[in-house]
Protein backbone atom coordinates (compact mmCIF):
# COMPACT_ATOMS: atom_id res chain seq x y z
CA UNK A 1 0.00 0.00 0.00
CA UNK A 2 1.24 3.50 -0.72
CA UNK A 3 0.70 6.79 1.05
CA UNK A 4 -1.93 8.90 -0.68
CA UNK A 5 -5.48 10.25 -0.52
CA UNK A 6 -7.76 7.68 1.08
CA UNK A 7 -5.00 6.12 3.22
CA UNK A 8 -5.45 5.66 6.95
CA UNK A 9 -2.49 7.40 8.57
CA UNK A 10 -0.93 8.66 11.77
CA UNK A 11 0.18 12.27 11.55
CA UNK A 12 2.79 13.57 14.01
CA UNK A 13 2.86 17.35 14.38
CA UNK A 14 5.26 19.76 16.08
CA UNK A 15 4.86 23.19 17.72
CA UNK A 16 2.86 22.01 19.64
CA UNK A 17 3.50 18.29 19.58
CA UNK A 18 0.33 16.40 18.65
CA UNK A 19 -0.46 12.99 17.17
CA UNK A 20 -3.54 12.16 15.11
CA UNK A 21 -5.00 9.07 13.45
CA UNK A 22 -7.29 9.41 10.48
CA UNK A 23 -8.00 9.47 6.79
CA UNK A 24 -5.59 11.36 4.54
CA UNK A 25 -7.51 13.54 2.11
CA UNK A 26 -4.70 15.52 0.47
CA UNK A 27 -0.92 15.82 0.72
CA UNK A 28 0.28 18.98 -0.97
CA UNK A 29 3.42 21.15 -0.93
CA UNK A 30 1.66 23.63 1.39
CA UNK A 31 0.27 21.10 3.85
CA UNK A 32 -1.86 18.11 4.73
CA UNK A 33 -5.64 17.77 4.86
CA UNK A 34 -7.05 14.84 6.83
CA UNK A 35 -10.07 13.70 8.85
CA UNK A 36 -8.70 12.64 12.17
CA UNK A 37 -8.87 12.26 15.90
CA UNK A 38 -6.15 12.79 18.48
CA UNK A 39 -4.43 9.56 19.44
CA UNK A 40 -5.14 10.61 23.05
CA UNK A 41 -8.88 10.24 22.29
CA UNK A 42 -8.71 7.17 20.02
CA UNK A 43 -9.36 4.62 22.78
CA UNK A 44 -12.36 6.55 24.12
CA UNK A 45 -13.77 6.96 20.60
CA UNK A 46 -13.39 3.23 19.99
CA UNK A 47 -15.25 2.43 23.23
CA UNK A 48 -18.06 4.82 22.31
CA UNK A 49 -18.42 3.28 18.85
CA UNK A 50 -18.52 -0.24 20.32
CA UNK A 51 -21.33 0.86 22.68
CA UNK A 52 -23.23 2.38 19.76
CA UNK A 53 -23.27 5.88 21.19
CA UNK A 54 -20.36 7.84 19.74
CA UNK A 55 -20.27 11.46 20.82
CA UNK A 56 -16.73 11.91 19.56
CA UNK A 57 -15.97 12.07 15.88
CA UNK A 58 -13.23 12.88 13.44
CA UNK A 59 -12.56 16.48 12.51
CA UNK A 60 -11.38 17.58 9.08
CA UNK A 61 -8.15 19.56 9.43
CA UNK A 62 -5.64 21.34 7.27
CA UNK A 63 -2.14 21.48 8.77
CA UNK A 64 0.62 23.55 7.16
CA UNK A 65 3.59 21.43 6.15
CA UNK A 66 6.00 23.19 8.54
CA UNK A 67 4.08 21.58 11.44
CA UNK A 68 4.21 18.03 10.01
CA UNK A 69 7.02 15.95 11.46
CA UNK A 70 6.00 12.52 10.12
CA UNK A 71 3.16 10.71 8.42
CA UNK A 72 2.91 6.95 8.85
CA UNK A 73 0.61 4.54 7.07
CA UNK A 74 -1.64 2.78 9.56
CA UNK A 75 -0.34 -0.72 8.95
CA UNK A 76 0.58 -3.74 11.04
CA UNK A 77 4.24 -4.09 11.94
CA UNK A 78 5.15 -7.67 12.69
CA UNK A 79 2.86 -8.87 15.49
CA UNK A 80 1.68 -5.33 16.32
CA UNK A 81 -1.71 -4.67 14.75
CA UNK A 82 -2.63 -1.42 13.04
CA UNK A 83 -5.05 1.06 14.62
CA UNK A 84 -7.59 0.03 11.96
CA UNK A 85 -7.23 -3.65 12.87
CA UNK A 86 -7.49 -2.84 16.58
CA UNK A 87 -10.58 -0.70 15.99
CA UNK A 88 -12.30 -3.37 13.92
CA UNK A 89 -11.45 -6.16 16.40
CA UNK A 90 -12.69 -4.15 19.40
CA UNK A 91 -15.85 -2.67 17.85
CA UNK A 92 -16.89 -5.43 15.44
CA UNK A 93 -17.36 -2.73 12.79
CA UNK A 94 -15.22 -1.63 9.87
CA UNK A 95 -13.62 1.80 9.82
CA UNK A 96 -15.19 2.35 6.38
CA UNK A 97 -18.70 1.83 7.74
CA UNK A 98 -18.20 4.04 10.80
CA UNK A 99 -16.68 6.87 8.77
CA UNK A 100 -19.20 6.28 5.95
CA UNK A 101 -16.35 6.31 3.43
CA UNK A 102 -18.50 5.08 0.55
CA UNK A 103 -20.91 8.03 0.94
CA UNK A 104 -17.99 10.45 1.33
CA UNK A 105 -16.34 9.13 -1.83
CA UNK A 106 -19.63 9.41 -3.72
CA UNK A 107 -20.19 13.02 -2.53
CA UNK A 108 -16.62 13.94 -3.42
CA UNK A 109 -16.92 12.50 -6.92
CA UNK A 110 -20.19 14.36 -7.55
CA UNK A 111 -18.83 17.79 -6.51
CA UNK A 112 -18.49 20.24 -9.39
CA UNK A 113 -14.92 20.95 -10.50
Amino acid sequence: MRLGAGSLVMVHLVNPTEKFWGLLEALEPVGVTFRGISLDMFEEWMIEVSRGSPSLGLATMFVPLFRVERIYLDEAVGEVESYRQRFERRTGRTVASVLDLDAAAEAFSSEPS
